[in-house]
């Protein structure tokens, strides 16, 4: 007899604590990536030039509650010749951080073009994607709903968590506010995948595992496929 909850805590109590994180900071040319980089390492305005290629750093952020959390951060230039490069950046990301210019209305179709182009791909089906409404300060800046049109979220893969954060990177303003919601939707993900390896290996179901969400395959190691799933098929010589 029970309810279960001895079961529940038992699976959580087997999942690790998560405290680093690598996230790849993506968006078209003079978005303000590295502006948003710099400021959160410094806590200060840092003049940029356009990235050439791509910038990292290690950075531990303060968030709710006194937590400190590392991000190793990956700042990928948005020159046209660099975003067939991109999908090579986020495999085995935790997560992605999409800026885009909120006064740059010309260019928002193109942004939004190429935010739906990375997060399509099967290899990042199930990546958060925090986007950056950047420039907020600024007058003549669209509003959050604008931009949330503009860009289609809406439609994205039901497998792809994301948030749309207006900041001002110059000031730092929603900066940190974007990070804990990004925080937020990593530590969800994770705790699936986790939840789903913990069950299996509980309960070797092999069906649990074949019909988990595609952000927890993309996630499971070789190890964990051949000890829980191949070693349950049987082959035959044709």
């Amino acid at each position: 007899m029970g309810n279960g909850l001895s079961d529940q805590t038992s699976i959580l109590s087997s999942l690790p604590s998560f405290q680093s994180f690598h996230i790849v900071m993506l968006g078209l040319d003079c978005a303000g990536k590295t502006t948003v980089l710099y400021r959160l390492q410094f806590n200060e305005f840092v003049n940029t030039v356009p990235t050439k290629a791509f910038n990292t750093e290690k950075i531990k952020v303060n968030l709710r509650n006194s937590k400190t959390v590392t991000f190793h951060f990956k700042d990928v230039g948005g020159q046209e010749k660099l975003m067939p490069l991109w999908k090579s950046y986020t495999r085995c990301t935790d997560g992605i951080l999409f800026l885009v210019d909120s006064v740059d209305i010309e260019r928002m179709e193109e942004a939004k073009t190429e935010l739906h182009k990375i997060t399509r791909l099967s290899e990042n089906q199930g990546v958060p994607v925090l986007t950056v409404a950047n420039k907020q300060d600024l007058e003549n800046s669209l509003s959050l709903s604008g931009i949330e049109k503009l860009l289609a979220t809406g439609e994205l893969s039901s497998s792809t968590p994301w948030h749309l954060q207006p900041t001002c990177a110059i000031i730092g303003d929603g900066l940190k506010e974007g990070l804990e919601k990004l925080h937020d939707m990593i530590i969800k993900e994770k705790m699936n995948i986790n939840t789903y390896y913990i069950c299996s290996e509980k309960k070797k179901n092999v069906d649990m595992v074949l019909n988990a969400p595609p952000s927890v395959i993309r996630k499971c190691s070789l190890k964990f496929w051949t000890k829980n799933v191949f070693k349950s098929f049987r082959f035959t010589k044709p």
